[in-house]
């Protein structure tokens, strides 16, 4: 009897201890990965992240991260972020941030940065995604620029919001 407790508190602190460095695991859905070279930059920047690790899936468009905690979590996202990607999370803890600045109301011209822009393919889509937003009339963006202009009579969070759809992470001024 004695043994049977001895080995049931073993297991209770063999399992609290495995729970206590449980990895997190977050999933960007909807990022865009139109080649191998978006997916290389995607793996490249994780590997900046310390305790953090990812996996890209180009067919599915979602990036997979593993790491040792939310905040770390939170960090690699962050990373992807700042180099142009965008995805919907599936932690809630762990989210990509509206930081694109974009005021509500009409414009007449942005500046979009920071967006990836990898090949003539995220150009394309760029593109695409720009000119489906109502006023929009024209744009300044070049094959691999992340930086460029949007002109019309549109509002700004609408192609914040449609460029973040289409897997793009931006900042306008």
């Amino acid at each position: 009897m004695r043994f049977s407790g001895l080995l049931a508190a073993a297991g209770a602190s063999l399992l609290f201890a495995a729970t206590a460095r449980a990895d997190v695991t977050v999933e960007l859905k909807g990022v865009h990965l139109c080649c191998g070279q978006c997916v290389r930059i995607a793996g490249e920047t994780l590997k900046g992240v310390d305790g953090a690790t990812g996996k890209c899936d180009q067919k599915a468009r979602t990036i997979t991260i593993t790491a040792k905690d939310d905040a770390t979590a939170q960090k690699a996202v962050d990373a992807l972020a700042a180099a142009g990607f965008h995805g919907e999370s599936s932690n809630d803890k762990v989210t990509v941030k509206d930081d694109s600045g974009a005021k509500a109301g009409k414009v007449k011209t942005v500046t979009v940065s920071g967006i990836h822009n990898c090949c003539g393919q995220c150009t394309k889509a760029i593109k695409a995604t720009v000119q489906k937003v109502e006023g929009v009339t024209g744009d300044t963006l070049k094959a691999k620029g992340d930086t460029f202009e949007v002109n019309g009579d549109f509002d700004a969070q609408a192609l914040v919001k449609a460029l973040n759809a289409a897997g793009f992470h931006v900042k306008v001024k």
